[in-house]
């Protein structure tokens, strides 16, 4: 679709206009959606012992974490299309804060575990940024806004291993125990999800113009699609080779992150036999990384776009992900606590890398499914998690064979990144785009120059 008045520049200190407004929004709803689905990952060493949990069936908890978000992901794609991301956004973290606070009332292995798979619909919550910042940026920056609000957002990952514990450890501070205290501090990130919810509907638009249902009104956007309609979109989103690619890409990139997010607490507990603080506070430091380096693959994204249009986006993220697994076997093989942590800080920027020059790609795909292309690209990183997770349930498997096999997955998956393909129309149609985005950001800089000198 068509929007117009979309920004050319991001200007972080802007709370006013419509376009920052939903930048800001848009990754602090995402943050705290991690908030909410990985608060229980960092006490998974006390509710195991709580639960009288098995390694398959912790295995079996972090598959259901992320398997739910799969078939979400590809439902919430087409409901933004819809309905609009602001509404879309507002009603997924009102509904999702339920089970968030609900987990509190497991007390056996099934009832967490329904519990796991609940929440992690909330996890479809990227999609949503994705979407709402595609449609409120410029072809000059939109990679950027999109990884900034999808790494801040990533952020939250590691957020939550360093304060869930805190939270923990100052609700043990009432005199409860420890089988209580983990229910308890889970009640947290699921008040903030449902306040964040109500912000979401009261301070963003879905576009720089207002919200879809008033475009539609004023014939500015086509009507909105009946069901077939979605479903014929949705389909050629589907049938399109390239956005499977970029599924099996993506998979090899944020798939991994929420399998680390999942296990790195746990992980480091068990290997170098630390407390629990410390241990969150190790895992914490991969998920940290996302303040800049998911930032730094969008900003990678679009100076090649600039220098060599989106044949470079496509060969810098094949570049990234080879970068990924590379620095993902190494860190499996690292048995000095120091040099463990050294790697998973490297390995954390490249994977963080590789999701936002992902993203960097997905908005050029197909403009006229949007949503839908968002939704299935962003379906494979679950995907993978899923995947990943089954190697972690192993009794037999270690916890360093599985990342020694999963980084070699990763080198075989950058290989997918070289399939994407454009035609010349669409290219000629983009570097257009693009051209004129970046000369009307040169008009807004001179119009600027006589304002300031006045």
């Amino acid at each position: 679709m068509d929007i117009a008045n979309k920004a050319t520049r991001i200007r972080l200190f802007d709370f006013k206009s419509i376009q920052m407004r939903a930048f800001h929004m848009s990754w602090f709803a995402f943050h705290l959606c991690f908030f909410g689905w990985f608060g229980i990952a960092p006490l998974m060493a006390v509710v195991r012992e709580d639960l009288d949990l098995s390694k398959a069936q912790i295995g079996n908890t972090i598959i259901a974490s992320v398997a739910i978000t799969i078939l979400v992901r590809l439902i919430i794609g087409p409901l933004c299309d819809r309905f609009g991301p602001r509404r879309t956004y507002s009603w997924l973290l009102v509904l999702g804060s339920i089970p968030v606070m609900g987990i509190g009332l497991a007390n056996s292995y099934e009832s967490f575990l329904l519990a796991r798979l609940a929440i992690g619909a909330i996890g479809a919550s990227f999609v949503i940024t994705q979407y709402h910042t595609s449609v409120m940026f410029a072809p000059n920056v939109v990679g950027t806004a999109n990884a900034t609000t999808a790494g801040w957002g990533n952020l939250g990952g590691g957020t939550t291993q360093i304060v869930m514990p805190l939270i923990f450890a100052a609700v043990l501070t009432l005199g409860v125990s420890e089988a209580v205290g983990w229910r308890l501090a889970m009640i947290v990130p699921g008040i903030v999800l449902l306040v964040t919810g109500v912000g979401y509907y009261l301070l963003t638009r879905d576009t720089p113009d207002g919200d879809y249902r008033e475009l539609r009104e004023r014939g500015e956007l086509p009507a909105n699609r009946n069901f077939m309609e979605s479903l014929r979109a949705f389909i050629e989103a589907a049938r399109d080779y390239r956005v499977w690619a970029l599924f099996v890409v993506y998979a090899a990139c944020f798939g991994i992150e929420l399998t680390i997010n999942n296990i790195a607490a746990i992980y480091f507990f068990d290997r170098f036999e630390l407390d629990l603080k410390t241990a969150g506070l190790i895992a914490g430091m991969f998920g940290l990384m996302n303040l800049f380096a998911r930032t730094l693959g969008g900003v990678g994204s679009d100076y090649c776009a600039r220098r060599s249009g989106l044949r470079g986006r496509v060969n810098f993220l094949f570049v990234i992900l080879l970068l990924e697994g590379l620095a993902l076997v190494l860190f499996s093989q690292m048995a000095v606590l120091g040099l463990a942590i050294m790697t998973m800080v490297i390995f954390s920027l490249f994977v963080q890398m590789a999701e936002g020059a992902t993203y960097g790609v997905v908005p050029f795909m197909n403009r006229k499914a949007l949503g839908a292309v968002a939704g299935i690209v962003g379906a494979g990183g679950n995907a993978g998690a899923v995947l990943a997770g089954f190697l972690f349930r192993s009794e037999e498997m270690s916890y360093e064979q599985g990342l020694f096999y999963l980084g070699i997955a990763v080198l075989v998956c950058s290989l997918f990144a070289l399939a994407v393909r454009f035609s010349p129309e669409v290219i000629a149609e983009e570097d257009q785009a693009l051209n004129d985005a970046l000369a009307e950001r040169e008009l807004e800089s001179a119009n600027a120059k006589p304002a300031l000198q006045s």
